[in-house]
């Protein structure tokens, strides 16, 4: 099933509840520095969660057949999204493995796209790294994936537990790399973790 899509953003009565809720909390929105916070605040958030209105079809429009049977890595790419649970940043980096399915492959910035797609929703990073992960078997038929995710999550430090400095780690397995052993073993030597 194709990953559902939001509709036009209301930046008018999003504005009208950025207000609402900061004059709730005790704000003084009259001062001169608070006059358009809601405004931008509303247009931020719209940014921010631009991939709830985006269809990763187009991502796959243009992908090739090379003669390769070999692995394929994407590593590091910088990823930045918001907490589901109290709209509060995470970011980090996302790394991606994969076995070609029939010599089918993607040019590289294509996983750039989209991880921040995904990245762009108010997410978790469970569901990211498997959404992930599960579109690159769907849209490119990959016969293996590997997709790990690296983050720091503002919400625990910031408030809460105040860990600062605590990186969390997702990993999720699709295909090959889920069932044969030797595959997943390649997959991570090839983001540089030996066994």
């Amino acid at each position: 099933m194709r990953e559902q899509t939001g509709g036009v953003v209301d930046t008018a009565r999003a504005e009208r509840a950025m207000h609402e809720f900061l004059t709730a909390l005790g704000i003084d929105l009259r001062s001169c520095g608070m006059r358009e916070t809601p405004a931008r605040a509303a247009e931020m958030y719209a940014e921010l969660f631009a991939g709830l209105r985006s269809d990763t079809a187009v991502l796959w429009a243009e992908t090739m057949t090379e003669d390769t049977a070999g692995l394929v890595a994407v590593r590091d790419i910088p990823f930045y999204s918001m907490c589901e649970h109290h709209l509060l940043p995470f970011f980090g980096t996302v790394d991606i493995v994969y076995r070609p399915q029939s010599g089918r492959v993607a040019g590289f910035g294509v996983f750039t796209q989209l991880a921040a797609l995904y990245a762009a929703r108010p997410q978790l990073q469970e569901r990211l790294t498997a959404q992930i992960a599960d579109e690159i078997v769907r849209g490119l038929g990959a016969a293996g994936v590997l997709v790990v995710v690296r983050a720091q999550q503002l919400c625990m430090m910031m408030r809460g537990e105040r860990a600062h400095g605590t990186r969390t780690v997702t990993a999720e397995y699709r295909g090959a790399f889920r069932s044969d052993a030797a595959e997943t073993a390649a997959a991570w030597k090839m983001l540089g973790v030996h066994e």
